[in-house]
């Protein structure tokens, strides 16, 4: 295990074991969720549940060997969801020729990731708005366990309000964010883990979900999406937009993501840090292209990779175990599958608590800051987009320093963050404007 420099990390084989069981618990859903989402653009289903665990597994513990980082990659969502509403279903392009310009905009990702490029661009954040990124995201996943747990639901009067806490289901939810918060505060180690193990055999003897029929399946083929991608068609000048659109929101996801996680326990701060932040860039983008040849959308480092980080997680040898376990979900799907949703949300609902602790941190005397902060996290949530929050956030950070007139704090970094920041926002927030422009 010299590989992962446990000791010079300061974790066990023990620690990263219980970190990589707590994120692999955490992201289990992107298997059925990803499928389906996918599966709206006409793909077989069958053949994207497995799809989705090959990818994951491949991509995340290449990661832990390449880059020796607790971080798991799969299908981003977001991503996935643009691919089939926005390029397939809205622009009616065919599937295949969707895999095409993911790997298209994967490619280029590559080549740049080889590079200072996007190392360049996370350097230039300062250090508050990491801050604020990771404050945001821990809003946004929060505000995600706390909805598919029903504890938020939608009303068309207030837009959200509280869930029916009546329901079996969303108390087996509630059950399960006070476990975890108990667990926290006494310092129970795997506490995560155990508050999952609890509210799932809770709700199987009580009978509000239902208790594995089987435990033991084989997986089906991928062979109907498995190198369908087709390149050539997606090299049309009038996919420019969607390719052009991958590679921002792709390069936004990453950062934040990768920012929000490493903030969390200073993974990236060190000189070897930097080397291992540049590493994990370098995975995703290749992983990507991995992930168009299988036949899923864009491969991203996934934020709930904090989970494993809350949990002591620290070395690569956590991202390795998380693939490991993934390999079960090939078999043994019937089993994690009867898991229940509402014992593994309050998971990300914790790990939101934790994040957002990192606003304690940020000076607000300083007023770029104080804006930029607030918009960062209030409309990563609100927009369920990490894109729109950090974008937002950079124009509106530039904004204030340039009519302040801190010309000192305008380095080419921050007019790149913003410039590249307008280019995201139009992409994601006027997608049809943003296309005509770009189309010509």
């Amino acid at each position: 295990m010299d590989i992962f420099k446990l000791k010079q990390n300061g974790t066990t084989i023990k620690t990263e074991l219980n970190a990589a069981l707590t994120t692999f618990l955490a992201m289990l859903y992107i298997v059925p969720v990803n499928a389906l989402i996918l599966s709206d653009a006409g793909m077989p289903k069958d053949a994207l549940l497995v799809a989705t665990a090959l990818i994951t597994i491949i991509a995340t513990i290449f990661n832990g060997l390449w880059a020796n980082t607790p971080v798991a990659l799969s299908t981003g969502m977001g991503l996935n969801a643009y691919f089939t509403y926005s390029m397939v279903i809205g622009m009616q392009i065919p599937w295949q020729t969707a895999l095409g310009a993911i790997f298209i905009s994967s490619a280029v990702f590559t080549i740049l990731s080889f590079t200072n490029f996007r190392l360049w661009i996370i350097k230039n954040i300062p250090l508050d708005l990491r801050c604020a990124i990771s404050a945001g995201i821990g809003a946004f996943i929060c505000f995600i366990g706390l909805s598919q747990m029903g504890l938020i639901v939608s009303s068309p009067a207030t837009k959200v309000a509280i869930g029916n806490v009546a329901d079996p289901k969303v108390l087996i939810g509630l059950i399960g964010v006070i476990l975890m918060i108990i667990f926290w505060a006494l310092k129970v180690r795997g506490g995560f883990v155990l508050a999952i193990a609890i509210t799932s055999i809770t709700a199987w003897v009580f009978g509000i979900y239902e208790t594995p029929q089987s435990i033991v399946s084989m997986p089906v083929s991928i062979a109907p999406i498995f190198g369908e991608l087709d390149i050539f068609s997606a090299l049309q000048i009038s996919l420019l937009p969607a390719v052009l659109t991958l590679f921002v929101t792709h390069l936004f996801d990453s950062i934040g993501t990768l920012t929000g996680v490493g903030n969390r326990a200073n993974l990236f701060s060190s000189s070897e840090g930097e080397k291992k932040l540049a590493r994990n860039l370098e995975s995703d983008a290749i992983a990507s292209m991995a992930g168009a040849t299988i036949g899923t959308s864009t491969v991203t480092a996934f934020a709930e990779s904090a989970s494993g980080v809350e949990a002591g997680g620290r070395t690569g040898l956590t991202a390795v175990f998380i693939g490991i376990f993934f390999i079960f979900t090939l078999f043994f799907l019937p089993l994690f599958g009867a898991i229940p949703a509402n014992a593994i949300y309050p998971v990300l609902v914790m790990v939101g608590i934790l994040m957002f602790s990192e606003l304690g941190k940020i000076n607000y005397k300083d007023p770029a800051i104080c804006v930029s902060t607030f918009l960062t996290v209030i409309l990563m949530p609100l927009t369920y987009s990490i894109t729109i929050g950090l974008s937002v956030g950079f124009i509106s950070y530039f904004i204030v320093k340039l009519a302040l007139r801190r010309w000192e704090d305008l380095n080419l970094g921050v007019i790149t963050l913003a410039v590249i920041s307008l280019f995201a926002f139009a992409a994601s927030s006027m997608p049809d404007l943003f296309q005509s422009i770009i189309g010509g």
